[in-house]
């Protein structure tokens, strides 16, 4: 597989978007990648790795003492929170208040979140419906631990781009409302390899990239 040409290919077509590309930083989703492949990325320039199993995170981080941000982009079960909550910077799946106080109990110090939104409606996905998320935020004001930095969502898996740019569009709307109150609220976590260029044109701040960095 050849990462450093993915990389810049993917690099170039951010840019080819004609949105700022300092603003779009790359999650690497490195749910099926090995530490010697982490160790390719991080020479590309690539520093935010994102897992979602806390096993895999906490193992991966004990051999990689690189200097690297460390996202944990999937569903974090109440149950694990003390075991990685201190080992991670950022966590794109806040959605339920449960989590939260779990995370207030364990947590050293402000974590930044990212509000999981369920815009598709889809039953099988996880996250808040769109009409949840102000109450939701403003629950978590009396939260110390938890920093509320903008919202994440997973598209639907379709190929129908109108489907998916609505979808985006949405989000960022919503992120967009939100951040008249809350100023903090200004990141988007959306995209990953099948449809990150048009979540990228729609606004996405962060977009989660797996297969489309290790292919041949």
């Amino acid at each position: 597989m050849n990462i450093e040409k993915n990389v810049e290919q993917v690099q170039q077509d951010i840019q080819a978007c004609q949105r700022d590309c300092e603003k779009v930083r790359i999650v690497a989703a490195t749910k099926y990648v090995n530490v010697e492949q982490m160790k390719r990325l991080y020479d590309c320039g690539i520093t935010i790795m994102g897992e979602n199993r806390v096993d895999a995170l906490l193992e991966k981080k004990a051999q990689l003492h690189l200097p690297i941000e460390w996202h944990f982009i999937g569903t974090l079960q109440s149950r694990k929170v003390k075991e990685v909550i201190n080992e991670i910077d950022v966590l794109h799946s806040l959605d339920r208040l449960s989590l939260a106080k779990e995370i207030e109990k364990y947590r050293d110090k402000p974590l930044k979140c990212l509000i999981q939104v369920n815009i598709s409606g889809e039953k099988t996905k996880h996250g808040l419906a769109k009409d949840e998320v102000v109450t939701f935020i403003e629950q978590l004001n009396s939260f110390s631990k938890i920093e509320v930095i903008g919202l994440m969502t997973m598209a639907p898996n379709t190929e129908n781009e109108l489907t998916l740019r609505r979808c985006f569009s949405e989000l960022k709307q919503l992120q967009l409302d939100l951040e008249k109150n809350y100023k903090s609220c200004q990141e988007l976590s959306m995209g990953m390899s099948n449809d990150y260029l048009i979540a990228v044109e729609e606004g996405a701040t962060y977009v989660r990239l797996g297969s489309i960095l290790f292919q041949d």
